[in-house]
């Protein structure tokens, strides 16, 4: 069963602010989690349950797996010297 993939507002506009060679560079990463989300690689965040974080060189992507409704909800896209400084909400 394949899983939806939504942006929050906020992970969309992360995701638009970047530059296109890294938007491309991180889109094939996202869209396979629809596949499989919980890759090689991804690690689980210790303040929730369901939040994980998965790296792309220098980027990274915080989402959240909602397994009841096959759903990925991205939260958070970035460079990795500014993804944790905020809170997630």
């Amino acid at each position: 069963m394949a899983y939806r993939v939504e942006f929050t507002h906020r992970a969309g506009k992360q995701f638009s602010s970047l530059e296109r060679s890294v938007q491309l560079r991180l889109m094939p990463r996202i869209d396979s989690l629809s596949e499989n989300p919980r890759p090689r690689g991804a690690k689980k965040l210790s303040s929730s349950e369901n939040l994980y974080r998965i790296r792309e060189g220098d980027y990274r992507i915080i989402y959240q797996v909602q397994d009841e409704i096959l759903l990925i909800l991205v939260l958070k896209v970035g460079h990795r010297k500014d993804i944790y400084r905020t809170r997630l909400e």
